[in-house]
């Protein structure tokens, strides 16, 4: 309706604003609910991916050198190593492991890995883990460096990371 001065009066039939279709309470209530489910099971999810659980790390640090250690990675196989790593009683530490497989890839060796089941002891706030890892090569690695070992690594955290600071390891075959 129009006013004598041109103007549009705005009754409850017409405000100027388009009409919104009205949405029946319990339908509404419904939505919330789902809305709410959805929001708490998001949250839930999100919470409980927030932190992955120490041992998981270690067995994840585990499995990443053996990886890096079958593509010939050098720095993949030292990275989970503390800068102060001992392996077997000071036989190696981690710049000569690092570059024992700069030397491997050099000489175009592969060497296989092949891990066996992890057991993880809970030492106070470190770990030790003890495993089997079997070594093979395609091409001419020594001998006498081939086979089936016994290894026990220790654990501890170091900048929020899972490291391994030592490590010892003997052929079991």
């Amino acid at each position: 309706m129009r006013h004598a001065n041109g103007s549009l009066e705005h009754t409850p039939a017409y405000s100027g604003k388009p009409h919104c279709i009205e949405i029946p309470p319990m339908i509404r209530l419904r939505k919330a609910a789902c809305l709410l489910s959805v929001l708490v099971l998001c949250t839930a999810a999100l919470s409980g991916c927030r932190h992955t659980p120490d041992e998981v790390q270690v067995r994840e640090a585990i499995a990443s050198i053996a990886h890096a250690a079958e593509t010939n990675a050098a720095s993949d196989v030292t990275a989970p190593l503390s800068d102060d790593f001992d392996g077997n009683a000071g036989e190696l530490d981690r710049r000569a492991l690092g570059n024992m497989v700069r030397f491997f890839a050099l000489r175009g060796e592969h060497i296989g890995v092949t891990m066996g089941p992890i057991a993880i002891d809970h030492r106070g706030e470190r770990m030790v883990a003890t495993f089997t890892v079997t070594l093979t090569s395609g091409s001419h690695l020594f001998p006498d460096q081939l086979g089936v070992y016994e290894v026990e690594s220790a654990w501890r955290k170091d900048d929020g990371k899972w490291r391994c600071y030592t490590a010892s390891w003997k052929h079991s075959i």
